[in-house]
């Protein structure tokens, strides 16, 4: 069924309902009708990823629920009133979304992405600014991981973009793989740039037993790295990143205590010259800064950062470093991370323990 009502846009402008003249992510309601313009697709859902960041603070909150109340009927009852209300998942306190898997069920004649109906694919732009409707109650969730069994359709624009999900590997962990694709290309980009100019480089992955920590240590080190120094909460955490080999180095502290974060990096022959923020939690700009070198690099791919607590921190203790944002899409990122997950048994077994039939927590 298509809409030729008035002009689309491949932003997607032409979906967003209000405030007017925003872009999709920025907007607060889209409009998610299944009818399609020309130079859309249309994905039937049967799973969300919900970004780590925005699942914590889902949790945290339906954690405060009344007495009675039920964990996933809380979490259930947030998810969808936030879809319904603004035509997309985009979590009101995080600003973040996730992604999502499906099947695409039609394709508009002027569609540029290259999908045809039948094909199993995965969004690799945000659930923050894709129009979406859940038509299941989520009924299949248990709230016990930010993977989300679902029912419903989602529509993508002529600049979204969505990769097919190989059949090599299992969806749950494609998905998580795909997920945080962004993280390890932008990594190996980084660090790639810094080997090339002298002595391979230090580099440091805040939250480096998570999933987007892990395959941005493999990256690193495939990319050029000197060493590798994984920092992470927990002994627990250390034993595991221990036992996979991914870092040279494996250190623990509390990526919001600024000093303490940067002791450690220094000991284990830091400071950094590129340092990877890997960490769904608020505070720990202040850690990744004292943590690299001046002339140094710091890539931010949480989104719980605080840009402005970022760059003022680091004119607070004048460093002088480059900082980067990790917007999630790097040219050949999907390919790169999912052979990391093939090439490298470490990293698959991290992820194992993360996805659906693990922990459900994101690095």
């Amino acid at each position: 069924m298509q809409r030729k009502d008035f002009p689309s846009s491949p932003l997607g402008l032409h979906r967003v309902i209000e405030p007017a003249g925003a872009l999709p992510q920025a907007a607060w309601r889209l409009d998610p009708s299944p009818e399609l313009w020309p130079d859309e697709a249309r994905v039937r859902v049967d799973r969300l990823n919900l970004d780590a960041a925005s699942f914590r603070q889902l949790t945290e909150a339906a954690a405060e629920r009344p007495n009675g109340t039920d964990l996933a009927a809380a979490l259930r009852g947030a998810v969808l009133g936030i879809v319904a209300e603004r035509g997309k998942m985009q979590n009101p306190v995080t600003g973040s979304g996730g992604m999502l898997t499906g099947v695409v069920e039609e394709v508009g004649p002027d569609s540029p992405l290259g999908l045809a109906p039948g094909d199993r694919v995965a969004t690799l732009v945000s659930l923050s600014l894709t129009p979406l409707a859940i038509t299941d109650g989520l009924a299949r969730w248990d709230g016990q991981s930010e993977q989300v069994p679902c029912d419903g359709h989602a529509i993508l624009f002529g600049r979204s973009i969505a990769a097919v999900i190989p059949g090599d590997l299992p969806v749950p962990l494609a998905l998580g793989v795909l997920d945080v694709c962004g993280a390890p290309a932008l990594t190996s980009r980084v660090v790639r740039q810094a080997a090339a100019g002298g002595a391979a480089p230090v580099v440091a992955i805040l939250g480096a037993a998570g999933k987007s920590g892990s395959l941005s240590a493999v990256a690193a080190r495939k990319a050029g790295a000197g060493s590798v120094i994984g920092l992470v909460p927990t002994q627990a955490e250390a034993d595991l990143l221990t036992s996979t080999g991914l870092a040279d180095r494996v250190v623990i502290a509390d990526a919001r205590d600024p000093a303490a974060v940067a002791a450690a990096v220094r000991a284990a022959d830091g400071p950094a010259q590129v340092t990877v923020v890997c960490v769904d939690v608020p505070g720990c700009e202040g850690g990744a800064v004292l943590a690299t070198a001046d002339g140094g690099t710091v890539i931010f791919f949480s989104m719980a950062t605080s840009f402005s607590a970022a760059a003022l921190g680091a004119e607070g203790v004048a460093a002088d470093i480059t900082m980067l944002i990790g917007n999630g899409y790097v040219p050949g990122h999907a390919a790169l991370a999912l052979d990391l997950v093939r090439a490298e048994p470490g990293v698959r077994r991290i992820f194992e323990s993360r996805t659906a039939e693990g922990d459900g927590h994101a690095g």
